[in-house]
């Protein structure tokens, strides 16, 4: 059955799903025989491919585990048994088959499924995931959790047997890209020590987002590619139990084990205390089955290691597994009855606005090549952030660290100790695990790092987990740090050739938002970062914005100016250290402060600091716009910014109730 775009309007022929459609839930599998499982799972890839190829979404990480998670949940009793997803990007099929099947077509849309789990989704989705690492620590949290009160009586609160009293077995799908980071090491040190009966599910398809990196992932595929592992790891153990007997002592036994971690690389999972299995075709059914089935019956900590196709059943995304990572809604495929996926014709290209991470790339890229201490590091995000294109051009300088942003904040700070320049690129959602980094190990000591902090604020289709809008509050809390937000392209080239030539360290914050010329009549030729910049008067009112807010202020005030009144628009510009000139010439009028961030502890709440420190709280009338205190649901960037009133007519609305009482 094809799926094809059909004329702008019209609806789209979608596909039929006669086995998917009588799945309500994980238990309607074990009604299936496994060579059902096998054409379920190519209605799986058709279904995810059809709704990705509308919404957007993650497909090549999705189409790789679809046959690992009908192994997992034909196995397993999924209304006892607890998976966590790591990252969860990979979980649609988990979705598809969890009792979502009906509104798989609402995905990533607003009030639609979320493109992550989410407890309060769905009574299976265990843990709430976005960021990678973490499902190790949780799963052993749970594990701990259901041994320690395993008496209490049954929940009535989901309709499920409490998990906690059913004796569940406890399951962490994690990724090899992922297994790189340091909190799964740390995680899985504490699993061993422990001892609680825990599976954790290694997905290596050696691949995060883009290629894997550091000597961990390389042993990952080193051991899929050793054709003698499994050979020689059942001959070690046949010969020991011949030469003494089905008796082994304790002492032959860590002998035994011994050897085998000799031979094999799983030996590194051993020492962590982890029984190891595998590695394991990942797309063999009738074998997950099986392993999964003995697995288990099996006690203690146990590490199942399988190799998967990131992208299977798609042969484009096979090829290329990085392109197809995250997909736009606008690209329609033809889906044939065997679940084969075609990408469209191509068609003549449309004029892409160019973003702010577009204007970093091209920025950094020019700057290396005046100053050669010029360095750019990322954590698993090299396009993501824009610095593949750093890559290519100096590929000596550049250094992708895995998903370790403690690491790499740290890193960057050893550079600049010994006179480079570093430019760290990371998202403003995963800055957050590098906190304390930024604090001790770079501010601390007033090294010049830049960070690049990408994806800040609003970030539309993807989940609560992503949002980027903490960083003007927790970053302008930190001594010696200066923190600016560029208002579209030319600020943001001014400010990171600016940046590159501080003593300490500065961080550039901008959106994932394109990044066209805001008040292109209304602006100095000569950007200077540090200061602010007045764009248009006004008697009336001012509004004093960051970022990319400043050309949404500009279209309110325009819009306000149809009302009878004059409202100005300033650019902040710096919101730490404040332009003090730019402020005290606004104080006499009302004054609006809009940014895309938290109110708590933003930039507005460092306009009011700085009023008071002057002990002129009495005296200003002062009004902040801004994000609310609460996790911003998933939808459309310009329909989240409506929500939180942060469009021109949402602080046009505003400024009118606040005029009204002042003026």
């Amino acid at each position: 059955m094809a799926v094809k775009k059909k004329e702008e309007g019209l609806p789209v022929e979608k596909a039929a799903f006669p086995l998917l459609d009588t799945i309500d839930s994980p238990g309607d599998l074990k009604l299936l025989s496994v060579d059902e499982l096998e054409l379920l799972a190519a209605e799986i890839r058709r279904s995810i491919i059809e709704t990705v190829s509308l919404n957007g979404g993650h497909l090549a990480s999705s189409l790789g585990v679809v046959e690992l998670t009908l192994a997992l949940y034909y196995t397993f009793d999924m209304e006892k048994d607890l998976i966590v997803w790591d990252v969860g990007h990979q979980s649609y099929a988990h979705k598809l088959l969890t009792g979502r099947h009906d509104r798989f077509s609402s995905l990533r849309r607003k009030g639609g499924l979320s493109g992550y789990p989410r407890r309060s989704e769905s009574p299976y989705d265990a843990f709430g995931t976005g960021h990678s690492s973490t499902s190790i620590s949780a799963a052993l949290g749970m594990a701990v959790a259901r041994d320690l009160t395993a008496s209490q009586p049954h929940s009535t609160q989901t309709g499920f047997p409490s998990a906690l009293t059913a004796s569940p077995r406890v399951v962490a799908l994690i990724g090899d890209g992922a297994m790189t980071g340091g909190m799964a090491i740390e995680a899985l040190s504490h699993a061993g020590q422990l001892k609680r009966n825990l599976l954790v599910v290694l997905n290596d398809n050696e691949m995060s987002i883009a290629h894997n990196v550091g000597a961990l992932a390389a042993s990952f595929s080193r051991m899929i590619t050793t054709r003698p592992y499994k050979r020689a790891k059942e001959d070690v153990s046949s010969v020991v139990k011949r030469m003494i007997g089905p008796r082994l002592s304790q002492t032959v036994h860590r002998l035994e084990e011994s050897i085998k971690g000799f031979i094999t690389a799983g030996g590194l999972f051993q020492e962590f205390g982890f029984n190891y299995v595998g590695p394991a075709d990942g797309h063999d059914l009738p074998n997950l089955v099986g392993m999964f089935s003995n697995i288990r019956e099996m006690q203690g900590p146990i590490l199942f290691h399988c190799a998967t196709i990131k992208g299977k059943g798609f042969s484009d995304a096979e090829k290329d597994p990085q392109k197809y990572h995250g997909v736009k809604p606008s690209m329609i495929w033809n889906v044939d009855t065997e679940g084969e996926a075609r990408p469209p014709e191509p068609k003549a290209p449309k004029a892409v606005p160019q973003t702010f991470t577009d204007v970093f790339a091209q920025t950094l890229v020019e700057a290396a090549r005046d100053n050669p201490a010029v360095v750019g590091i990322t954590a698993a995000m090299p396009s993501g952030t824009g610095l593949n294109r750093f890559q290519e051009a100096y590929p000596d300088r550049f250094f992708d660290v895995g998903i370790c942003e403690q690491h790499a904040v740290t890193f960057a700070a050893g550079l600049a100790a010994q006179g480079l320049r570093p430019v760290c690129a990371i998202y403003s959602t995963f800055l957050q695990r590098g906190y304390d980094q930024i604090i001790h190990d770079v501010c601390l000591q007033n090294l010049p790092v830049v960070f690049a902090v990408d994806r800040s604020g609003l970030v539309g289709e993807d989940s609560p987990t992503h949002l980027g809008m903490f960083d003007l509050s927790f970053l302008r809390a930190v001594p010696n740090m200066t923190v600016l937000a560029p208002r579209d392209d030319l600020d943001l080239r001014a400010m990171l050739e600016w940046a590159l030539r501080q003593p300490g360290p500065v961080a550039i914050r901008y959106p994932r938002a394109d990044a066209t010329t805001v008040g292109a009549n209304n602006h100095s030729p000569q950007r200077h970062p540090p200061h602010g910049e007045i764009l248009r008067p006004g008697t009336d009112a001012a509004f004093l914005a960051v970022g990319p807010c400043v050309g949404t202020c500009i279209r309110a005030a325009e819009w306000l100016e149809g009302e009878g009144f004059s409202v100005g628009v300033a650019d902040a510009r710096c919101v730490k250290p404040l332009d003090e000139a730019l402020l005290d010439g606004l104080a006499a009028r009302p004054l609006l402060t809009v940014e895309e961030n938290t109110l708590l502890g933003g930039f507005g709440s460092a306009v009011m600091e700085y009023f008071e420190r002057k002990e002129m709280l009495s005296e200003i009338r002062l009004r902040r716009i801004g994000l609310p205190d609460l996790f911003c649901d998933h939808a459309r960037r310009e329909e989240q910014l409506t929500e939180c009133g942060l469009d021109a007519q949402g602080i046009a609305g505003a400024t009118l109730d606040f005029l009204a009482r002042h003026i």
